[in-house]
Order: structure tokens, then sequence, then C-alpha cells
């Protein structure tokens, strides 16, 4: 076992300057820690990028609350918006907000190894170790993982090679899809082509963000374009992980590693499930679907539970919803997409092993299994902090935020969530929000996409070890 432990450098060497102080050594043994602080930097600078004048389509300086939200929501790549998107940034604003969400979607230490990769043509063991820990967050506690990962470390070279090359392919492909559809309604060429790679780039990101400001208005009946949005919202939220086994073993299903086939099962079924509740609560509903035909009814449904999985963008009012359909909507933002994702949420995955551990219990077996393989027992124990911590936040910041705006509490709710999932759907909560509502929304956006588990990971020692074991007791539970 390798000793953790690093030599004392001494005063004056060469070696101490490389290590200035215990803040550098914690920030190099704890890449959770060293995500935390280049998303916190990277929030103040695009706050800084925003504010200035060339920013804003009047040329104005832009209020410090609204331009760190904005900067928050587009890094952790949500989609929320204290302003008008369309209307209140310049083209140099609309092109900060595309370069922050494709470093956001990517993932910032991910990103960091991608610029390592191109300019070293190598990556080294710390490059490795970051960023198999921005795609699998068991590697951020302490000790071997004792399942096959969705990336080993070895794959890791070949892995962000895919993020970079799936990202730029999928982006390219949709915005000319796309483009036809945005010709139709008038738009002048070139204005089209930015407008298409711009939805292309808000898809995959799952963002939300619209270039014009009727949003989806103009597309309303165009199914062609909205399904594109559904298929580059999908392809975002299903993981780069699932991707890379896709387009190298799609013949070949029975070799997918439990990762990829729990992502797509659980998908699939919060996807159709979602749909179909929608149309049992929303069908006589004249708000929303309840004058539509049936094929228009399901595909906006279709549409709506596609979204609420973190990709933002709306057909309907959500104050139109029936207040059952927006606790669906609630649950569906809070579950997200999945892991090393540009989706947000608790992630697929944890879902389904909470679901199997219930299961297990049920049956009165000690382990969980799918697909012939058996689960550790210390997945569920992910499984159940993430959710703990994902509901801690939500919770506080619900409480907070109610206290500030005297909303309702559906309304507040459904914002909050949608900020910590980073889903970037909208009760118009923040449209009308005072700075210090701002500034919670802002901070449960960096706490969501930043992850509960590197939260969880930075705050406490997870890397120490205890070397002894206290007589155990059971306590009554339930």
């Amino acid at each position: 076992m390798l000793d953790r432990t690093e030599p004392v450098p001494a005063p004056g060497t060469a070696s101490a300057r490389r290590h200035p102080g215990r803040i550098s050594t914690a920030l190099r043994s704890s890449p959770s820690r060293l995500a935390i602080l280049v998303f916190v930097v990277l929030i103040f600078l695009f706050t800084g990028l925003f504010m200035t004048p060339m920013a804003a389509a009047d040329g104005t300086t832009t209020h410090f609350s609204d331009a760190l939200f904005t900067a928050a929501s587009v890094v952790c790549v949500t989609g929320l918006a204290t302003v008008d998107m369309a209307t209140h940034w310049s083209v140099f604003g609309k092109v900060l907000v595309v370069i922050g969400t494709q470093i956001g979607a990517l993932g910032v230490l991910t990103f960091a190894s991608i610029l390592g990769l191109v300019v070293t043509r190598r990556l080294g063991l710390r490059a490795k170790l970051m960023a198999a820990g921005d795609s699998n967050p068991l590697r951020t506690h302490h000790g071997a993982v004792p399942e096959g990962q969705a990336v080993r470390l070895g794959d890791v070279g070949t892995l962000l090679l895919t993020v970079a090359v799936s990202t730029l392919s999928i982006e390219i492909v949709l915005g000319l899809l796309l483009l036809p559809s945005v010709l139709v309604t008038g738009i002048p060429f070139w204005s089209a082509v930015g407008d298409s790679f711009y939805y292309a780039a808000m898809a995959f990101t799952n963002t939300g963000f619209a270039p014009n400001a009727e949003g989806l208005d103009p597309f309303a009946h165009d199914y062609w374009f909205l399904s594109l949005l559904m298929v580059g919202v999908v392809a975002g939220s299903i993981g780069f992980p699932v991707i890379r086994t896709l387009t190298k073993q799609l013949r070949s299903p029975r070799r997918w590693p439990i990762h990829v086939k729990l992502t797509l099962v659980t998908s699939g079924v919060l996807l159709l499930g979602g749909a179909v509740t929608y149309i049992a609560l929303e069908a006589s509903n004249p708000a929303t679907f309840g004058r539509e035909g049936a094929g228009r009814t399901a595909f906006q449904a279709l549409f709506l539970s596609t979204m609420t999985r973190s990709g933002g963008f709306s057909l309907v009012d959500f104050d139109e919803l029936h207040g059952s359909s927006l606790l669906v909507t609630d649950m569906l933002m809070f579950i997200g997409g999945g892991s090393a994702s540009t989706a947000g949420g608790i992630k697929v995955t944890t879902l389904a092993v909470l679901f199997l551990a219930a299961v297990a219990e049920a049956r009165g077996r000690q382990s969980m299994e799918a697909f012939g393989r058996r689960i550790p027992s210390d997945v569920l124990r992910v499984a159940v902090a993430i959710v703990l911590w994902g509901a801690t936040i939500v919770a506080i910041a619900t409480v907070v935020l109610l206290q500030i705006t005297h909303e309702p509490l559906d309304r507040v709710l459904f914002e909050v969530i949608s900020a910590f999932a980073t889903c970037g759907l909208s009760s118009g909560v923040s449209s009308a929000l005072p700075d210090s509502g701002k500034y919670v929304l802002a901070a449960t956006m960096f706490l969501g996409r930043v992850g509960t588990v590197t939260i969880a990971a930075a705050l406490a020692a997870s890397q120490s070890r205890q070397l002894f074991r206290r007589p155990e007791e059971r306590p009554i539970v339930g």
C-alpha cells in the first residue's frame, strides 16, 4: 500500500518553494477541493466579465447581483436568469454565455485535463486521477473501489478524447440540423446560424437559454426542431461514459458496464413514466394540454418530461400546471440525469441504487444485484449521502427563500429544486428576486453543480483512516 504522507521540505529549497503552505498541499492532495476552488474562481471571473459595459446590449454596467447570478447559472449550466438573456446581453455577452456553459458542462477538471492532453500529448498520473474523480464521485473516497468503474484510470485519456469529440461533433451536427427551422422563421442567414448553434449548445449542455426574446414560441409547432432539442438534451444528460460505451460497443449490449445499463434503463423508465404521468394529470387542463389533440398532447408531455431532466426548455407556463404536476416536476428535476453528464440532480444511478437496495431488503438479501452483477454496500452509502445532502440543501434554501420572498411554497420549492438540479425551468420567482434571494439561488446552483459528494469530501477528512472498530450495537429503525 502506498504511503500517503509527504516529507516536509526544508525551508529555502526548491521543493519548499513548490510547496508554499498547507493550503497548497491540501489542494494538491484533494481534487474535490480543487474543483470547488476552480468553480468559485470561474464564477467570479465571469461575474467581472458580465459586469463590463461591452457585455450588455445597452453598453451599461450590469449590477453585481445580476452578473453574479448569471455567471453562476452559466458556469453551473443551470439556465435560470434574473435578466432577459436574449435582450440584455450583447454579442460579446452571449459569447461569454456559450463559453461558460461549455466549460461548466464538460466539468472544470475534465476541461483542464483536456487542455493538458492537447498541450503535452500525454496525461500525468495526477491529471488522470483528477479526471477520473470528476467522472466518478466514488473516487473522492479513500481507498480502492472494489467494483469495476464506469471509467477506469487507464481509460481516462480515451474518455477525455471522447468528451471533446462528442461535445464538438454533437453540437455541430445539431446546429446544422436546426438551421433550416430557424431560417424558416424569417431570421437573416448569419443571425440564424448563430441562433442555431446557440440552441445546439444550450440543448447539449442542458442549460436551456434561448437567443431570442420569444423563446420557443416561434417553434411551438415545429416538431423537427423540438425533437432535435430533445435529442440534444438526452445526449448531454446520459453521460460521457455512456456515450463512450455506445460508440465502441453498440452491438454488444451484454458487455456494457452495469453503470451504462442502469443509466439507460432508469432514464428510459423516468422519461416515459413522466410523459404518461403528465398526460394523465394535464389532459383535462385547458390551459396546458386540454385543448390539444391526442398526438399533440403526447408530444408535449414527452417534451416536458425530457426537459424536466435538466433540459430547461419549456413550451408550457408552469403557473398553469396543476399542483400535482408541479410536484411531479419537482421530483423529476431532483433526480436529474446521468453521472458524468451535463445534467444535474442526484443522478439516475443514485435512484437506481436506492431502488435496488429496497428490493434486496424486501427479498431478505444482504447484497444488491442487477444485470447479473453484485453492487457493493459502499455504493449504497454514497447514494444515501448524495440524497441526504441534496435534500438538506434544498430544504435550507427553500426556508431562506420563503422568508425573503414570501412567495407560495410550491413556487419557491420549484425554483430551488430547479437551481439545485441545474435544470433551468422557472416558476417566475427568479425574475423578481431581491439581491439577497439572488445570492441564495446562486449558492444553490453552485452546490448543485459542484456535487454533494464533492462538498462532503471537501468538508470532511474523507481520506482519513480509522484503524480500529468500535463495538457494534443496532438502533431501532422505522
